[in-house]
């Protein structure tokens, strides 16, 4: 079955048209690739693991790509990729929201960070469900200034979507809108309301670890990223606080880069910055995978529940010294009452009493007859 349209995205998309292809497990020999061998790191993952990121890089699709773009390259390709997929979620009706390092770049300049090699967005459990029912394994082609001999573009929904737990840390994200030609992707994970929390009502649960109240999330704000219509959650400055700190929101100086505020840019202050850094890469520690992301996650939760429930005791034991001190003291202001020397009318009380018996006494003598 063919579907056709045309989707807006002023100045820089044309005619689009999407071919949906059978929903199935998307595996090197079924998905339409130029490589003559998969790059996925399909084998040495375990079998529940649903998405499989390249042997060369973890934000890389081995079924699509056998090495690394260079920085001008892969930036260019990103910027295609969320236009790309901004575009189809508004046209199919899906409202999609930015976050982690995505919504970083759009605090600063309402771009990708030029060192990011990724894209993170949420939806709801409705819209992911939606997605699967109707939309998993679709290629959608899109031309564009840049790219003018078009590029097709896949969503792929993971199986495993259905399951809520965050347990299943092998499969964190739901689902994965993949650039076909570069092998890039976009992370996308669903914000499922968490019924049983202990926070209560209104908490979402993502499967890679992230909680938020709803109220940080909606309703959502409308904006631009990379020249698109986007979407953001409405207390995004406390969510990217409470991820990342509140220094990442000022510091001008990061991963090679320092923030130009005359050019809302970031500006690359390494020499090399625009060569491929497989060299630099190989002497650093190798990316974390979504799975060792989640476990961390996981363990940050535990640490903050702990960490919450060490400061409750302390609390009370503050409490409980504040009343001891208390009670301590109006015991000893009790104390004092008893022993303390009348005060000054007591005392004056005191001497008219005494001046009262000797003038009886004084009288009594005097009316006593002479012998």
């Amino acid at each position: 079955m063919r579907i056709s349209w045309i989707i807006s995205l002023p100045g820089l998309l044309s005619v689009v048209s999407a071919l949906a292809i059978q929903k199935r497990d998307a595996d090197f020999y079924s998905v339409r690739t130029k490589l003559h061998k998969d790059m996925s790191g399909k084998a040495g993952d375990p079998i529940e693991k649903y998405f499989h990121e390249s042997v060369f890089h973890p934000h890389y699709d081995g079924r699509f790509a056998d090495k690394q773009l260079g920085y001008r390259e892969r930036r260019h390709a990103l910027s295609n990729l969320i236009q790309t997929y901004l575009a189809t979620f508004s046209d199919i009706g899906v409202e999609t929201w930015l976050m982690h390092g995505t919504l970083l770049g759009w605090w600063w300049n309402r771009k990708i960070l030029p060192w990011d090699s990724d894209s993170d967005v949420q939806v709801s459990e409705d819209s992911m469900h939606f997605l699967a029912s109707y939309y998993n394994m679709t290629v959608f082609h899109y031309k564009t200034p840049r790219i003018p001999e078009g590029r097709d573009y896949m969503l792929e929904v993971n199986p495993h979507y259905a399951n809520r737990e965050q347990s299943d840390k092998l499969n964190v994200i739901d689902a994965r809108w993949v650039d076909t030609t570069s092998g890039l992707f976009i992370d996308i994970t669903t914000a499922r309301y968490n019924y049983t929390h202990p926070a209560g009502e209104g908490m979402l649960s993502c499967k890679d670890g992230h909680e938020y109240r709803d109220t940080y999330i909606f309703p959502l704000r409308d904006t631009f990223f990379e020249g698109a219509p986007a979407k953001i959650p409405f207390a995004y400055k406390e969510i990217l606080e409470a991820e990342y700190h509140e220094k990442s929101l000022t510091l001008t100086d990061f991963e090679g880069h320092h923030f130009d505020d005359d050019k809302m840019e970031w500006i690359p202050v390494k020499q090399d910055i625009q060569k491929p850094i497989e060299a630099e890469k190989a002497a650093q520690p190798p990316p974390k995978t979504d799975a060792q992301k989640a476990e961390e996650a996981a363990k940050q939760s535990e640490e903050d529940k702990k960490k919450v429930e060490e400061a409750k005791k302390l609390e009370e034991a503050q409490k409980a010294t504040e009343d001891a001190k208390e009670k301590a003291k109006q015991k000893a202001v009790q104390d004092a009452q008893k022993n303390d020397t009348p005060p000054d009318e007591q005392k004056a009380a005191d001497k008219r009493k005494q001046n009262e018996e000797k003038m009886k006494r004084d009288v009594k003598k005097d009316s006593v007859p002479a012998s």
